[in-house]
C-alpha cells in the first residue's frame, strides 16, 4: 500500500513511518522541510505545508491512504497565537481532505485529541473538533484517533513537565491535580497501522495503562534523575491571572489556553485500545519508560 504521512518527520510521524515501512508499505513523509537524515530507512520524502494547498496537492497522487499527523502542541502556546490552531488543524485538515479526494485516495486516518469538541473550552480542542467534522463530511473512508498525551523518544511531554517545574520544590496550578493517561508512541503507531486496513467510520479514544496527575508525572521525571520533588499548590484563580497576563509575551511558553487546558482531565472513559486486540494493562507505562 502507498501511504502518505503528513507531518511524517515529526515525533509521532517518524515512529509511524518506521512502523509502516516495517510492515511493507511504500511510505512517503510529507513535511515543510524534510530532513533525509531524520527519516527512517526506506521512507521517501515530500515537501509541503498543509496550510498551503498547492504545496501539498501533488504529493497525494498515487497514494492509497493518508495519515494526517500535522498538529501544534496543546502544551505550549503557538507563536502565531491561538488562531494558528485553526490555520493548522482545521484549514490544514481541509486541504488534506481536498487533496485526497482529488487524487482518489481511499483511506484517511486522522490524529485528533482527547476532548476534541467544535465548541470546546480551548482553541486547540475547538480546532481539533472542527477538523473532525471536515473528515466525517468527506467522501473518504476514515478513522479518527483521540489519544491522551503521547510519550516516547523525541516527544515533548516529559520536557514540558520539566519546563513547568523546578527540581526539589515546585509550584503547580491546583497542586498539579490535572490527570493524564500517557500513551507510549510505539503502542499508538501500531494501532494507526492497523487502522489503515479497517475500522472505517470509527472514532477511538485511546490512553495508556495508568492515570497520573501532573504532580505524579513531575515526581516521576525527577525521581528518574535521582531527585526528590515536593509539589506546592498555586490556586487556580491565581494561575489563571498569571498565565493570561503572560499571553502577549513571546518568551513565555504558556498562556490562557494552556491554563484552560489544565482545568480538565485528559483521560478516557473507556479505553478503545481493546478494539485493536490490546489489553490496556499490557501497554508501556510512562513510569517504566522513565526508569
Amino acid at each position: 500500500m502507498n501511504v502518505l504521512v503528513t507531518g511524517g518527520t515529526g515525533f509521532i510521524g517518524t515512529h509511524l513511518c518506521r512502523e509502516l515501512a516495517a510492515r511493507g508499505h511504500d511510505v512517503t513523509a510529507l513535511s515543510r522541510s524534510p530532513d533525509d537524515t531524520g527519516v527512517p530507512e526506506g521512507v521517501g520524502t515530500a515537501t509541503g505545508d498543509v496550510t498551503a494547498y498547492d504545496s501539498i496537492e501533488g504529493a497525494f497522487a498515487g497514494q492509497d491512504a493518508v495519515v494526517n499527523l500535522v498538529a501544534l502542541s496543546p502544551l505550549f502556546k503557538p507563536k502565531g497565537g491561538d488562531e494558528t490552531h485553526f490555520e493548522v488543524h482545521l484549514e490544514g485538515t481541509r486541504n488534506v481532505v481536498e487533496a485526497a479526494e482529488a487524487h482518489g485516495v481511499e483511506k484517511l486516518v486522522q490524529l485528533s485529541a482527547l476532548g476534541a469538541d467544535p465548541e470546546g473550552e480551548t482553541a486547540y480542542v475547538r480546532a481539533k473538533g472542527q477538523a473532525e467534522d471536515v473528515v466525517r463530511d468527506s467522501d473518504l473512508a476514515w478513522t479518527i484517533f483521540r489519544p491522551s498525551v503521547v510519550f516516547g523518544e523525541g516527544g515533548e511531554f516529559v520536557s514540558f513537565t520539566e519546563t513547568l517545574t523546578t527540581p526539589y520544590v515546585t509550584a503547580l496550578p491546583g497542586g498539579g491535580k490535572t490527570r493524564f493517561q500517557p500513551l507510549w508512541v510505539g503502542d499508538l503507531v501500531e494501532m494507526i497501522g492497523d487502522a489503515l486496513t479497517g475500522h472505517d467510520g470509527e472514532t477511538y479514544e485511546v490512553g495508556g495503562p495508568e492515570v497520573l496527575t501532573l504532580a505524579d508525572v513531575a515526581k516521576a521525571v525527577y525521581r528518574a534523575k535521582g531527585q526528590s520533588l515536593t509539589v506546592l499548590s498555586v490556586p487556580m484563580g491565581l494561575a489563571k491571572v498569571g498565565m493570561t497576563l503572560a499571553d502577549p509575551l513571546p518568551f513565555v511558553p504558556f498562556g490562557g489556553d494552556q491554563y484552560r487546558s489544565l482545568r480538565f482531565d485528559n483521560t478516557v472513559a473507556e479505553n478503545d485500545v481493546t478494539a485493536f486486540g490490546r489489553d490496556p494493562a499490557d501497554l508501556k507505562r510512562l513510569t517504566d519508560y522513565l526508569g
